[in-house]
């Protein structure tokens, strides 16, 4: 049964960043800038340029294995059978064709493009799944969500940003990042010496080309609707009370948004995360990366909105809105397993070599961050969540909160680097130095953009509705 509603004052709100949260970005980025400068100081830079490592031959070597089982298709027959005339591979009774996985020598500077391009990928990814947050809102023509419409409009201002940092480490490491480039300058023909079967099947897809045009294509196209989405927001704040045309014209926009985002996330997924691992290949990859980027960008609205309330601002959010966003904390941290645990098993049953590489050098030369990860992005919030009152609760969620976002970094983190390197990485101060340079910038820029415009949607159809929210217990 729910309960009366009594009348809510709905009033503007103008946020001015406090120093305290200046001080506090600006320190976060300094301190990131200090680890990562010691980071970078000590590493080996003794290493050399490899395009054709030992860790890529044995990749090719677990794709020759399989060459005898498939000879009913003679095109991939033909592909493992010239591939294994230059690499061996290793056979194991029990599990059947193996690779063998040895450290990849590269140049010292690898690591540090290759630290931006993850911390990079990340927010940007969490920042345009919050502009999809906006978007299904109005799909949905959901009310609870009006008093926080302002805070995921912010985070998504962003998403421009990350796209540069990783687009810029993409240009200056590709040929280091990505074995596959390399192999593309080489123009090799069917019946030369290192024709690689697989990576010339997928040259129509994977090339440099589509690799660098087709993402800045995408961008654009979801800025405009972005920015689209923002000035009928703002147009809203100043229309007559009860006039819905900008709130119609926004459904209309969303829709048009959800249906590109939809088709095209995956590609950019696709095309600089997967194709690190060239010879790998995943059917729900993509939506793999968006369960990391939508459960992140979820958990990043959640801890500004407890911000935002812990400074007096944000007055018509009610513990109900803070624990709705508890819930879908935990909800999609269980679809994220879910997804995770299903891109296992479908590589797992199928048992093809050139798609068990991929796991097999993460599970046995990177176990503990392989269990670590299920450890941060499903136990944690798991057995804290489900209780009604961790949902509720703005430390809990904190707490958690830091949990999820280092785990998801963790998550993209592991995507890369053993696909770069091959055996023997971790994450050291450079990591962690990179990832708390580029989040103190990310917060400093939400915060300023919180400024642009008032906090409350004041003539949002639904604004009582959500000021209101009431779940009935």
């Amino acid at each position: 049964m729910g309960h009366g509603h009594h009348k809510i004052e709905i009033a503007q709100e103008q946020f001015t960043v406090p120093a305290k949260a200046k001080r506090f970005a600006i320190g976060l980025t300094i301190i990131g800038l200090i680890l990562a400068g010691i980071g970078i100081a000590t590493i080996d830079k003794s290493g050399t340029h490899g395009h054709q490592t030992e860790a890529t031959k044995h990749e090719h070597a677990a794709t020759a294995a399989k060459g005898g089982e498939i000879a009913a298709n003679e095109h991939a027959a033909d592909s493992h059978a010239e591939t294994a005339e230059h690499h061996g591979n290793v056979e194991n009774k029990n599990f059947g064709p193996r690779a063998e996985f040895h450290a990849q020598s590269k140049p010292w500077t690898t690591r540090i493009w290759s630290n931006v391009l993850i911390v990079g990928y990340l927010l940007f990814m969490v920042s345009l799944a919050a502009l999809f947050f906006v978007a299904v809102q109005y799909i949905a023509n959901a009310g609870w969500s009006a008093a926080i419409k302002r805070v995921p409009e912010a985070i998504s201002t962003f998403f421009p940003v990350g796209f540069a940092l990783a687009f810029i480490a993409i240009l200056v490491a590709k040929n280091d990042l990505y074995h596959w480039v390399h192999y593309e300058h080489q123009h090799l023909t069917k019946g030369q010496p290192g024709f690689d079967a697989i990576l010339d099947g997928k040259s129509w897809f994977l090339n440099s080309k589509m690799f660098l045009i087709f993402p800045v294509v995408l961008v654009a196209i979801w800025w405009l609707l972005g920015r689209k989405l923002r000035s009928l927001s703002v147009a809203e704040d100043s229309a007559q009370p009860g006039d819905v045309t900008f709130f119609k014209k926004s459904i209309r926009y969303s829709a048009g948004f959800a249906v590109i985002y939809g088709f095209t996330i995956a590609v950019v997924a696709w095309l600089w995360m997967m194709s690190i691992d060239a010879h790998w290949f995943s059917t729900i990859f993509g939506v793999y990366n968006f369960a990391t980027s939508w459960v992140t960008a979820l958990t990043i609205i959640c801890l500004f909105v407890l911000y935002l309330k812990s400074q007096g601002h944000l007055k018509i959010v009610s513990d109900e809105h803070i624990h709705d966003l508890g819930k879908f904390m935990f909800a999609f941290s269980i679809f994220w397993t879910y997804i995770w645990l299903s891109q296992y098993l479908l590589i797992w049953y199928a048992h093809i070599p050139e798609e068990m590489s991929y796991y097999q050098i993460r599970f046995e030369e990177y176990k503990f961050n392989f269990l670590l990860n299920v450890v941060l992005n499903f136990i944690c919030p798991f057995l804290i969540l489900m209780m009604r009152n961790a949902k509720r609760n703005p430390v809990v969620l904190t707490v958690i909160g830091c949990i999820l976002i280092f785990g998801h970094y963790h998550d993209v983190w592991l995507m890369v680097v053993p696909g770069v390197y091959g055996p023997g990485q971790q994450i050291g101060l450079l990591e962690i130095g990179t990832l708390f340079t580029f989040g103190g910038i990310f917060i400093y820029w939400v915060l300023n953009a919180l400024t642009k415009r008032g906090l409350v949607p004041v003539n949002h159809p639904y604004i009582e509705e959500s000021a209101n929210h009431d779940v009935g217990v």
